[in-house]
């Protein structure tokens, strides 16, 4: 009697292959999200993504000149008041130049003091000609040339006080630039971001990363980016709330500040793959009612939901 080999070996190769199927088969478990995303309590609502910012807006501060930093008077998380210093550049260049326009002042103004003691002697000169009761006592000759003295002494004077005047503006500019050496604060505000050490260069000219930016913190704002197809929607009156990102149990209702006029490409970007990237959002700025219970932080994401006041209107 003769065993059917090649049936039993592919018997065994359909066993073996469906047993290594099924072992290889991932195993699928319900989890839980470890946290629930935000739900909107409004029966017909706008979502939309807000930033928290400072209610001035982020402010990167500037400076008048470039130069090496000498001392930083702040740090992070400072609370400045307006015109206070927020750091110093270095200005021992300035300095110098300094004493040598107040050495040029001290010159010139000691040439004016000759040439107005001079123009006195003239004017005396001149007096005391005109005055003589015998007008043959002084020749015609020399009463014009003390006339002509006395005029270029005048002259001369004159030049002197536009000397001094000139050496006066370039000590005036020269204190000017020393004093914008010192960067001060334009408002009352607390400093979000310091990238800038004592020793360090900063330049006058537009940078790409700000060295320093100042906001007021008190209120804060939010700036919510709605989608254009839904920007017809929103009114200045209707109710909005924000949650915070990772609890949506803690959230702060939202007080309608202004619309930025301009639509603008859509910038702030939640990460979601099916985000749209090429269309267009109407900034709404609301004023934040910060929880008790919350930490809201400048640049920090929040969900939003709007009153869509429109569909009553609609319904109605």
């Amino acid at each position: 009697m003769k065993i059917p080999v090649l049936p039993l070996v592919a018997l065994g190769c359909f066993a073996w292959a469906v047993t290594s199927v099924l072992s290889s088969q991932p195993r699928r478990e319900a989890t839980e999200p470890p946290v629930m995303p935000p739900r909107t309590s409004f029966a017909h609502t706008i979502a939309a993504t807000g930033l928290v910012e400072p209610s001035s807006e982020t402010i990167s501060v500037g400076t008048h000149r470039s130069g090496v930093v000498e001392k930083v008077f702040v740090k992070l998380g400072d609370e400045v008041r307006l015109g206070q210093p927020l750091l110093k550049l270095d200005t021992r260049d300035l300095e110098a130049e300094l004493a040598v326009a107040q050495a040029q002042l001290a010159e010139a103004q000691a040439q004016l003091a000759v040439a107005e003691a001079e123009r006195m002697q003239a004017r005396r000169n001149l007096d005391y000609a005109e005055k003589l009761d015998d007008a043959r006592a002084i020749s015609a000759e020399e009463r014009t040339q003390r006339e002509t003295s006395l005029a270029t002494v005048s002259a001369r004077r004159e030049a002197s006080q536009a000397a001094v005047r000139l050496a006066q503006a370039r000590v005036e500019v020269t204190r000017t630039e020393i004093q914008r050496s010192t960067v001060a604060a334009p408002l009352d505000a607390t400093v979000l971001q310091l990238k800038v050490r004592a020793g360090e260069f900063i330049s006058a000219s537009p940078a790409s990363t700000p060295w320093m930016t100042l906001g007021q913190t008190s209120p804060l704002h939010l700036r919510a980016d709605v989608d254009e197809h839904e920007a017809w929607r929103i009114q200045s009156q209707a109710a909005a709330i924000a949650h915070v990102r990772g609890n949506p149990e803690l959230k702060a209702d939202l007080e309608f500040v202004r619309f930025e006029p301009l639509v603008i490409p859509k910038k702030s970007l939640t990460g979601d793959a099916t985000e749209r990237v090429d269309t267009r959002v109407l900034q709404v700025i609301y004023r934040l009612q910060k929880p008790a219970s919350a930490a809201l932080f400048v640049g920090q994401q929040m969900d939003v939901f709007i009153v869509d006041a429109s569909r009553k209107k609609m319904n109605e």
